[in-house]
């Protein structure tokens, strides 16, 4: 079985927690810009309220056997100080079912059947 984790990460962050994972063996990771917010709603910076706080999403796909220890570097690298602080970020863990090869239509996860490519 594989897992994906969804990490979202600080923007100062995120070349950190790149790095620590190739370095980890872990180099195949998807990056993308987010904005949101969490139970705080936002930060108030004087009279301004900003509601969605830009972040860096990180997804990664791993063998099971490994998800606590790419947790264990993501949350290492990704937390500000010693102890963390409000807006660090969220991980996200699901279990990951199938994935498919577009060019190929080839199952890559628990392959029982591929699926027919139309030419």
């Amino acid at each position: 079985m594989k897992a994906m984790i969804k990490a979202i990460v600080r923007p100062e962050k995120v070349n950190a927690v790149m790095s620590a994972l190739m370095e980890s063996g872990y180099p195949a990771v998807t990056r993308m810009s987010v904005a949101g917010r969490g139970k705080q709603r936002g930060i108030k910076i004087g009279e301004i309220t900003y509601d969605e706080i830009p972040k860096e999403m990180l997804l990664s796909v791993v063998d099971e056997k490994d998800r606590d220890f790419v947790l264990k570097t993501i949350l290492a690298t990704a937390r500000t100080g010693e102890k963390g602080a409000f807006g660090d970020g969220k991980i996200f863990v699901s279990p990951v079912i199938a994935s498919y090869t577009i060019s190929s239509g080839k199952k890559n996860i628990d392959l029982e059947e591929d699926l027919e490519v139309a030419s």
